[in-house]
């Protein structure tokens, strides 16, 4: 509750004293924006921080949303068919991911972890024709069920989807050209202008040919903004079992990008 106070305190100072010419907003509105979107910072930082280390503070992912929410008010444009909420969780989410790349907090271990499991999907998929199994990937690795879960749990932090994600696999986009694929209303002649129309066909298609579970998981996540534990209600799983199934499509989902973008390094 600190947390949040202390964000609410620096973003209504913010709203006092920002200023710009030709701001789409005067002072009211912009206090107002604040005290209707901040709660959109914790929520965000709460979502974030299920997948993440204990050792990541929340503060500090709280700390990089009330940037963001601020950058959102500064950028918004309220000419694009675009609702402010929208805008405003893509800023704020954005910041904090930003954050979490500059603290370089996942260890270079995991990573090659992560790439060995999504190598082993593959091999095992390209094997079979069809998406592998939890079983037949442990034997390909070598490992009891009992490890390949325990593993599945320590890259559970790299099942971060995001705009950042999408900007390491296509180099040369701007920000500003990731905010326009996200959250323009009008995406059909923006899209086809950026080149990225293939990237929504992409995932789409990646997303379909999921294991119906998985797909399930990452529709409630995804689509009907449901934690971890709503899941696990949903579908009488525990929580730990809808996060391994998380990670599992989303190692699936890596894989099959790879071959449509520019690979950058991979540890």
């Amino acid at each position: 509750m600190a947390t949040t106070q202390r964000a609410l305190k620096k973003l209504k100072s913010y709203a006092k004293n920002a200023c710009r010419e030709n701001s789409w907003q005067d002072n009211a509105e912009r206090e107002a924006l604040i005290l209707e979107h901040a709660p959109l910072i914790k929520h965000i930082a709460a979502r974030l921080a299920m997948r993440l280390p204990r050792s990541i503070s929340t503060d500090d992912l709280m700390s990089a949303g009330t940037i963001g929410l601020m950058d959102a008010i500064e950028k918004f444009d309220p000419s694009k068919n675009i609702q402010f909420k929208t805008y405003a969780e893509f800023r704020i989410r954005g910041a904090m991911l930003d954050e979490l790349r500059l603290l370089d907090w996942v260890p270079r271990s995991v990573r090659k972890k992560a790439s060995l499991l999504e190598d082993a999907y593959d091999r095992v998929q390209t094997a079979t024709g069809r998406p592998a199994e939890e079983e037949e990937v442990s034997a390909e690795l070598g490992l009891d069920l009992e490890s390949f879960h325990y593993l599945l749990q320590e890259v559970r932090g790299l099942s971060l989807i995001s705009e950042n994600e999408l900007a390491r696999l296509c180099p040369d986009l701007t920000y500003e050209n990731l905010v326009d694929l996200f959250i323009d209303g009008s995406e059909g002649d923006a899209l086809r202008s950026l080149g990225l129309g293939e990237v929504r066909k992409v995932i789409a298609e990646a997303i379909a040919k999921l294991p119906e579970k998985e797909r399930l998981v990452l529709t409630l996540y995804y689509y009907e903004d449901l934690t971890m534990r709503e899941i696990a209600e949903i579908m009488s799983y525990t929580e730990s079992r809808v996060s391994q199934l998380h990670t599992q499509a989303i190692l699936r989902m890596r894989k099959r990008l790879r071959r449509y973008f520019p690979e950058k390094d991979r540890d």
